[in-house]
């Protein structure tokens, strides 16, 4: 009798199959068609063709959704240089149509991922002030929905590399934008609140704090997120 996979390996494996099916070049109309197909109905693009959920942060940063190749050639004729991908694994075919039309529009495509349900990473934050100092620019940084990932990498930004105010950064995760703090992308308003207790409040900046004082797994073991909240988020909206 043959070993039946466990959920958690179930789970991966059909991961590892998307990531197979869509991590290549494309190869064809047919393949184009298909990709298109999956960004919008599976990938929830339909919704993104008709709001983006774009901002501009600063006249050198843009923030949004993922983008189709229309909003992508919109932004390159607009002059925006590169593209920030925090999304990660390419499991749709939102990623290779993306990369198509950055090569066909001269962009350059940088991946960056962040997570929006977990504590930030500290490596991936100290890191972030050369990588925002190398960021050709004007850019673009997009997540799924741009919401939650996009605000953190936007608050990042005008936090290390333009020194702006900790409140002003903050304005960056906001219900403007459809970020829900008390959800479990609520994580990433605690980070930067606990900054402000433990580093802000001492005259301690911020990426001394990271690299100093503060304790991701404390950070993960003390926010409660809001079940309402985490419902519409997750199952509701779908978010990443």
């Amino acid at each position: 009798m043959l070993n039946r996979l466990r959920p958690d390996e179930e789970r991966y494996a059909r991961r590892m199959a998307r990531i197979a099916r869509w991590d290549r070049p494309l190869a064809g109309s047919a393949d184009r068609l298909r990709a298109w197909a999956n960004m919008l109905l599976v990938d929830h693009g339909i919704f993104r063709m008709a709001y983006l959920n774009a901002h501009q942060v600063t006249p050198r940063l843009w923030r949004a959704a993922q983008p189709a190749p229309t909003q992508i050639a919109h932004f390159a004729r607009k002059g925006v240089k590169a593209i920030v991908n925090l999304r990660g694994g390419r499991e749709h075919g939102s990623w290779p149509l993306q990369r198509e039309a950055c090569e066909r529009h001269g962009v350059t495509l940088i991946d960056y991922v962040l997570r929006s349900r977990g504590a930030p990473d500290r490596e991936t934050i100290l890191g972030s002030k050369a990588f925002f100092e190398s960021l050709p620019e004007p850019a673009l940084v997009h997540c799924k929905s741009g919401a939650d990932r996009a605000g953190f990498f936007a608050a990042l930004y005008l936090l290390v590399h333009e020194n702006r105010s900790l409140d002003e950064a903050m304005g960056q995760l906001s219900l403007r934008y459809g970020h829900f703090r008390f959800a479990k992308t609520g994580i990433l308003d605690a980070f930067f609140e606990t900054y402000r207790r433990e580093g802000a409040a001492q005259g301690i900046g911020f990426l001394d704090w990271v690299e100093r004082i503060y304790d991701p797994e404390k950070l993960e073991r003390e926010f409660k997120p809001g079940l309402i909240s985490s419902l519409i988020a997750d199952r509701l909206i779908r978010r990443e």
